[in-house]
């Protein structure tokens, strides 16, 4: 029996890491997470991920998901068309601290990742074959397996929590944000501001089967979420006001705004924008 119901409001897919994200209105779960979530991902010539933090025009990039390609795009460069199933030689690139097994996309996408950004990139696409698990210190006995994720499978995130961002960017006088800033990617309607903090699982019914998401992580915010979208410009107001109410104790004071969440059932089914589930709270 849940404690409270939910609704999903928003589901978002960000098929190149930090790049812009892509709405959905259904997702097809798999051991990663949302099915093309970061698999792929932008690489320096040593083989080192580039994000967003040092190259804040990578937000400019605008990705479309289609049947058999994905089309980026971004200001003054004609589009660049990556075709799902191919892929060219294997490569080893650095997330963090982890050495992984990648696929390099070819020369044409680097010289278009290089000419846009202003230096040599390269775009490398996640190895199936390759087990990248969550930090077990969190995930207990679940084996979480991630893509180019930061460390877990899925984002969670409320509409309450952002209205209470925004709520308070008001009072300080700034312009309110918008949830591409936090590049979740499961949005919930039906919780208190930040109620995500303090839930155990998600479940929802489907077709196939339930679906069932265990939060088990705050999620510590970097300096994206101070990054325009729109503009790739950065600012300090985000992470001003989450500065006044957001330090998080179970991470030594980080600052915090969703929750990091594994699957522990219904890999192969569908999440869809607009269906209702249960959530239940945990007591620690």
């Amino acid at each position: 029996m849940s404690d409270l119901n939910v609704s999903v409001v928003s589901l978002r897919v960000h098929p190149v890491k930090s790049c812009a994200g892509v709405e959905v209105t259904s997702s097809l779960l798999v051991e990663t997470g949302l099915e093309f979530d970061r698999a792929w991902m932008v690489v320096d010539t040593t083989g080192g991920f580039v994000t967003q933090r040092g190259q804040p025009r990578l937000a400019l990039v605008q990705v479309t998901l289609r049947h058999a390609d994905v089309v980026l795009r971004a200001p003054g460069m004609l589009a660049l068309h990556l075709a799902i199933d191919t892929v060219e030689e294997p490569v080893r690139v650095t997330l963090w601290d982890e050495s992984l097994a990648a696929y390099d996309m070819g020369a044409l996408a680097a010289q278009w990742f290089s000419d846009f950004i202003g230096t040599p990139l390269r775009l490398v696409r996640f190895d199936p074959e390759q087990r990248r698990l969550s930090n077990r210190r969190w995930t207990g006995d679940i084996e979480a397996e991630n893509a180019f994720a930061d460390g877990y499978p899925i984002l969670v995130t409320s509409t309450a929590s952002l209205a209470e961002v925004n709520r308070r960017l008001a009072l300080a006088g700034q312009a309110p944000v918008t949830m591409a800033r936090f590049r979740p990617n499961l949005v919930l309607n039906g919780l208190d501001a930040h109620g995500e903090d303090h839930l155990d699982e998600v479940a929802f019914d489907t077709p196939e089967g339930v679906i069932r998401l265990k939060l088990v992580k705050p999620c510590p915010r970097c300096p994206i979420p101070d990054i325009d979208p729109a503009t790739a410009e950065r600012g300090h107001a985000v992470g001003d006001v989450l500065a006044a109410y957001r330090a998080d104790a179970r991470l030594e004071g980080a600052l915090t705004f969703g929750m990091n969440a594994v699957i522990v059932e219904g890999i192969e089914r569908a999440l869809r924008v607009g269906m209702s589930g249960g959530a239940t709270y945990r007591f620690d």
